[in-house]
This record gives C-alpha cells, sequence and structure tokens, in this order.
C-alpha cells in the first residue's frame, strides 16, 4: 500500500507555530512516529507552501498511489484549483485539520475540497493524520 501525506501552507512550522493551537511537535518527529508504526506501508510525505506545488503533487500521484491525506491549510478555504485537482484524479483523498475549524474564524468553516475527498478528519489534533491512515487500511 502507498500513501502520500501532502501539508500545505506554514504546516512546516508545526512545533513553532501556535503550539496551544498545533502542538509543540515537529511534523517530521510525527512522520517518523507513523512509518515506524506502518511499517507495512510505504508512506511518504511532501509539504509546500505554494499552492502550484501542492496542485503538481497531486496530479504527479493521484493516479498510482493508494491514498492522498491532505492538509491544505489555509488554501483549504480559498483554492478552487486544489479542489479542481482533487476531483481530476483517481487516488481518493482524505482532507484532515489538526484543529476544529469550525471553533476557529468563521472564515475557515467552508472547505473548498471536502466535496471531492473520500472523507474529512478535523480537530483531533496531529493523531487525525493516523485517524486518516487508519482508514485507508479498513
Amino acid at each position: 500500500m502507498k500513501i502520500l501525506i501532502i501539508n500545505g501552507p506554514n504546516l512546516n512550522l508545526l512545533g513553532k507555530r501556535e503550539p496551544e493551537i498545533y502542538g509543540s511537535q515537529t511534523f517530521e518527529q510525527y512522520f517518523e512516529e507513523l512509518k515506524s508504526k506502518y511499517a507495512i506501508i510505504d508512506l511518504e510525505y511532501f509539504q509546500s507552501n505554494i499552492e502550484g506545488e501542492l496542485i503538481n503533487k497531486l496530479h504527479e500521484t493521484g493516479f498510482n498511489y493508494d491514498g492522498i491525506i491532505l492538509n491544505a491549510g489555509a488554501y483549504t478555504h480559498t483554492s478552487i484549483a486544489i479542489a479542481d485537482a482533487i476531483a481530476g484524479i483517481k487516488t481518493p483523498v482524505i482532507e484532515v485539520h489538526i484543529s476544529n475549524v469550525h471553533a476557529r474564524e468563521e472564515f475557515r468553516h467552508h472547505s473548498y475540497l471536502s466535496k471531492n475527498c473520500k472523507g474529512i478528519i478535523v480537530g483531533f489534533g496531529i493523531d487525525g493524520y493516523r485517524l486518516a491512515l487508519e482508514s485507508f487500511l479498513k
């Protein structure tokens, strides 16, 4: 099984950025834990702050991976282009958000991506990625 985790803008700052919302662990540390726990899965990670690079990665992997776990960050609420990229690929995508976006600013309550995703995991902290991974295993 081949799964890709894609993180969007500012998620490279996990562990430093607003730890009261996002926690104090870096994503790289967490990713190593996931790879160790799920050694039977070919697990890859990609992060970019650039919308076009996220779209390119979806296009590149969206026809030959078993699943994509996507936290598009703020692009979730603004990017029709990423929504179209998800709609255009065959690999199922699970949308993940570390914080409960519905308990935050109103602009975060709408996702352009959700309608094109297999499912959405919101508000379970960084553990949301593991939950998404588990759903692909079932």
